[in-house]
């Protein structure tokens, strides 16, 4: 099983930037789904999750700026980000809870991206 994220990049601050997440191999179901964050000589932070039946919850600093969404016929996820600022700089990873084909249920990690935004 792995987890491909997608589309970092550097941004002028005010600008949006799209992350996505493919899942693929022996995947059987995905549960929750969701997006952290690490910026330099920081902990990992929750930046927003989506339950299999869509339910949402976000970080209070990206409330009304990030949209997080998944596909489950696609296995993707998104994460759809306006409004951006210096202190949303960070390597963004995103998980998911897996239960594979061998019956195994687990935490898989992307490999992270990285975004920059500038002031």
């Amino acid at each position: 099983v792995q987890l491909q994220a997608s589309g970092g990049g550097l941004v002028q601050g005010g600008g949006s930037l799209r992350l996505s997440c493919a899942a693929s191999g022996s995947i059987e179901s995905i549960y929750t789904m969701a997006w952290f964050r690490q910026a330099p000589g920081k902990q990992r932070e929750l930046v927003a999750d989506v339950t299999s039946g869509g339910r949402t919850t976000y970080a209070d600093s990206v409330k009304g700026r990030f949209t997080i969404s998944r596909d489950n016929a696609e296995r993707t996820l998104t994460l759809q980000m306006n409004s951006l600022k210096p202190e949303d700089t960070a390597v963004y990873y995103c998980y998911a809870d897996i239960g594979t084909l061998a019956g195994v249920i687990r935490a898989y990690w992307g490999q992270g991206t990285q975004v920059t935004v500038s002031s």
